[in-house]
């Protein structure tokens, strides 16, 4: 659980690769300052801001935003730091606050590169104050905590520099605000969800379906009240303030807040528009195409027009980590957006209601022509507050399809499709990925755009691939059991494709041989780990191994003495497919097929069950804490995954190879090959 701090205190911190995230209601600037065991920070080489935004283990932002992500990695830190202090700090535009006290009170939070927070500090008590302290990561004994701070500096950003001994302390923060006059001036934000354009870190979205964590300063839900005290209106700042949601254009309530999001530092391409308007699309300050003439009255910096999006263009420690940033960052947007423009039609539909209802409370407005009028006149506005909503969605998601026919064709093959041409040159890795494609995810506002459905490796929830029929009905139960089938070999051959040789492997339980078509890639390449196991007397072999052998990882661990394993344990991680569960399993076995759910990830042993929940029933409640433990897919698509962020229910596709397509058959082949060599 997420510790909530309070000034002064401190929290251990069990990772060391963890990002700071800094939320407030206008942009602010965030860097940090590295101190030695004396608490001194020697010279501006030891201060990351816009300016300089990398130093060893450190990135921040490149300008000032309302959100932030500093990117940290503490074993990269040099031995001579000791405390890494966050500073959060009012940029001097003439527009802006010139203090802290007249805005909602910002926050910052730590968490893992999961989105999992890990302790979080609302910086509540500013008043003159326009730079912060907000908190500080220290080494005791070896370790590394976090402080909650909170040390605020009327005098800005030269009296904190000067209070940690940093020499030249005025002509520094100079430096800073300079950097960031330059960056608002190149930019003006098209999008609410993240001013200068960076993405956000991994898992974002949490509940029962969608994997990850929501942060505890994740956006409010749809319709939320901002919280009680003064506010600031960022709208009001001019360049590099946040674009109004499109609720907000329209005259709607607003859905969600920015506070918390996905945002990651410097990187991703920024959005620029003309100051008349027109189309925003997504540039990036250091790609532009001169070949294109400048409009009239556009300034200078930003007339020869705007880059196509980039791929990659997210913070990270390596290309597939700023892509998978990139790709839920995306996921974000198109959450946001839709739930904005969810909100402005519920908003325009009860208004439409609220005019209908004193037009007709009205005695005067009950004649013919005078109540017509009236109401024709309350479902024009209607209309067109919900055409104003529509056009604002559509050059939302505008944005983002070109984003993601960009991002779509350089995904590494973990991440992409089955048709992506990555997998004509595939090679057999040598380290496995952060994380894999499940599927695609799209909403019934946006159905030509799909954005793919990745999670963290190793998996830390099981799969179930329902075989049931998605309508009740029963209809079609074989041709979906079969489809069903094939989408877990898809989903085991990407797996096995993306690990080196010998870290992973696939076992099949079919008691009654019903899924040997759809595992012919699999059996026929040589790249199962042993024969399917049948009959009750198979299934009792295999779930009885892999419950001895996590057993004896689990003891091993627990103990500490994980070279105490048994000679010749396999301990590469294991994926075990069962199909038409609980055929073939008695009491016993679906014992230790809990256990396995339960315990297995740990024990690097997962779970793909491809079944319908209604053949078991006659377990009644036994089995319900398994299903629940797993992550359900649907071989079809299907709109079931429930997001709690927005409180949208998206459609999942899975990911399926193509047909006539023989990329499945020849990715196993080159993995089976490569495991013979290396046995």
């Amino acid at each position: 659980m997420a510790a909530e701090l309070v000034r002064g205190q401190n929290h251990p911190l069990s990772r060391t690769r963890i990002e700071i995230r800094i939320s407030a209601d206008v942009p602010v600037v965030a860097g940090a300052t590295l101190a030695d065991d004396s608490g001194r920070v020697r010279g501006a080489d030891r201060v990351a801001h816009p300016g300089a935004p990398t130093l060893p283990g450190l990135e921040v932002s490149r300008q000032a935003a309302a959100e932030h992500r500093l990117a940290v990695d503490l074993d990269a830190m040099p031995e001579t730091v000791y405390r890494l202090s966050v500073l959060i700090a009012l940029p001097a535009t003439p527009d802006g606050p010139p203090r802290f006290g007249v805005v909602r009170a910002p926050r910052a939070a730590v968490t893992g590169l999961d989105g999992a927070e890990i302790a979080g500090y609302t910086l509540t008590g500013l008043d003159a104050e326009s730079a912060v302290i907000a908190l500080e990561l220290y080494r005791r004994q070896g370790a590394w905590k976090v402080r909650a701070v909170g040390q605020g500096y009327a005098g800005g950003l030269t009296a904190l520099f000067t209070d940690q001994g940093v020499p030249q302390a005025a002509e520094l923060a100079r430096g800073i605000e300079e950097a960031v006059a330059q960056g608002l001036a190149r930019s003006i934000p098209a999008r609410a969800t993240d001013t200068d354009r960076t993405r956000r870190t991994a898992a974002s979205v949490a509940g029962s379906d969608l994997p990850g964590g929501t942060s505890a300063a994740g956006p409010e839900p749809a319709g939320t009240a901002p919280a009680a005290g003064p506010s600031y209106d960022p709208r009001a700042t001019g360049a590099g303030s946040v674009r109004p949601t499109p609720a907000d254009e329209v005259g709607g309530p607003q859905p969600a807040s920015d506070a918390g999001s996905f945002s990651d530092g410097p990187g991703i391409a920024e959005a620029a528009t003309s100051p008349a308007g027109g189309p925003v699309d997504y540039t990036h300050p250091k790609r532009r195409q001169a070949s294109t003439p400048p409009a009239p009255g556009t300034p200078a910096q930003v007339a020869d027009g705007p880059a196509p999006p980039v791929a990659g263009d997210a913070v990270g420690w390596s290309m597939d980590e700023r892509l998978y940033n990139q790709v839920w960052g995306m996921f974000e947007d198109l959450a946001r957006s839709t739930a904005a423009y969810r909100s402005a039609v519920d908003f325009a539909e009860s208004r439409l209601e609220k005019e209908l209802d004193q037009v007709l409370s009205d005695p005067r407005s009950r004649l013919a022509s005078t109540g017509d009028a009236a109401r024709e006149a309350a479902r024009a506005r209607q209309a067109e507050l919900v055409d104003q909503a529509r056009a604002v969605l559509d050059r939302d998601l505008a944005q983002l399809t070109a984003e993601s026919e960009v991002v779509e064709p350089a995904l590494p093959p973990a991440y992409a499709g089955w048709d992506n041409p990555v997998w004509h040159g595939y090679r057999v890795p040598t380290e496995p990925p952060m994380a894999v494609r499940l599927g695609d995810l799209h909403l019934p506002e946006s159905t030509p755009l799909r954005i793919p459905l990745l999670v963290r490796l190793p998996l830390e929830r099981g799969l179930w691939i329902d075989s049931g029929s998605l309508d009740g009905t029963g209809s079609d139960t074989g041709e979906l059991r079969h489809l069903a089938m094939h989408t877990a070999v898809a989903l085991a051959a990407r797996l096995l494709a993306v690990h080196p040789v010998g870290e992973f492997g696939v076992e099949v339980i079919d008691p009654a041989g019903a899924g040997a078509s759809a595992l012919t890639p699999l059996t026929g390449t040589g790249t199962l780990a042993a024969p399917p196991a049948t009959g009750a007397a198979g299934v009792a072999a295999v779930l009885g191994r892999l419950t001895e052998r996590v057993d004896l990882v689990q003891m091993a661990l627990r103990g500490g003495a994980p070279d105490a394993l048994p000679p010749g344990l396999d301990t590469s991680r294991r994926l075990l497919i069962v199909n038409d569960f609980p055929h073939g399993f008695d009491d016993r076995a679906v014992t230790q097929l809990r256990y396995l759910a339960d315990e297995g990830p740990d024990g690097g042993v997962h779970l793909l069950l491809v079944a319908d929940r209604e053949d078991a029933a006659a377990y009644g409640p036994l089995l319900d804490p398994l299903w629940r433990s797993l992550m359900r897919l649907t071989p079809a698509p299907d709109d079931h995954l429930a997001d709690p962020w927005v409180g949208h229910a998206w459609t999942y596709e899975p990911c399926l190879v193509p047909d006539g397509s023989q990329v499945l058959q020849q990715v196993l082949t080159q993995a089976a090959a490569a495991r013979t060599k290396h046995t």
